[in-house]
């Protein structure tokens, strides 16, 4: 079944926390079933962002600290299943998730289902959610407007480059990125920049990278 636009997944978004984390939620609108995404902060505007739907999960995009500062309270508040790729997670922490997420994996919302892609680089537990028949995809700190997430070493930036060779690009210009700081942007906009930034040898480095470095 083809989705026509009047049925498109309703995406909500909020920023909370300190670090101006991007929180989001996708709403079947046939069902309103709904699921959470990386509750950073602010558990009750979180909660404000799923009124007048019906929560069926919570799903991390990775396990850094900004990202998950009110799973806790938001798995009390709502008793629903927490969906997160099994790691290794932030600081070796102990994740007791309902369900774990691997790379081809399908999540099903209501009438709509988001396709699973393993994105590691900027951490190892790191994954991409794409909405099928959609060009929309919440990409968690895999990738920004102005550059990929940040690294903390020579290794983990390699595998940040080969993420972006061999998930990312592969995915058309019409793509919509929602990443988990800063706008939304259209990956065709940064294709030319992104391909200029992985044709570069950038020895040993590491960190915060811009696609103009």
């Amino acid at each position: 079944m083809s989705m026509n636009q009047a049925q498109k997944m309703i995406l909500q978004t909020r920023q909370v926390g300190p670090w101006g984390m991007n929180t989001y939620a996708l709403i079947c609108p046939e069902t309103k079933e709904s699921i959470l995404f990386d509750p950073g902060d602010d558990a009750d505007v979180l909660v404000e962002m799923l009124a007048d739907s019906k929560p069926i999960a919570i799903l991390l995009t990775h396990t850094h600290a900004d990202h998950i500062g009110a799973l806790a309270e938001m798995r009390r508040r709502l008793h629903v299943p927490l969906l997160a790729h099994s790691g290794p997670h932030a600081n070796d922490m102990f994740l007791d998730a309902d369900r774990w997420l691997e790379d081809g994996d399908v999540v099903q919302v209501g009438q709509h289902t988001l396709h699973v892609f393993y994105a590691p680089g900027h951490i190892g537990d790191q994954i991409c959610l794409a909405i099928e028949n959609d060009h929309r995809v919440i990409v968690g700190d895999t990738i920004f407007e102005g550059g990929p997430g940040k690294t903390w070493s020579s290794a983990g930036f390699q595998t940040t480059l080969k993420t972006l060779r061999e998930v990312v690009l592969p995915w058309s210009d019409e793509t919509v990125c929602y990443p988990g700081h800063g706008p939304a942007f259209r990956l065709g906009d940064q294709r030319a920049a992104i391909e200029a930034f992985l044709a570069k040898d950038h020895g040993d480095f590491f960190g915060d990278a811009t696609w103009e470095m």
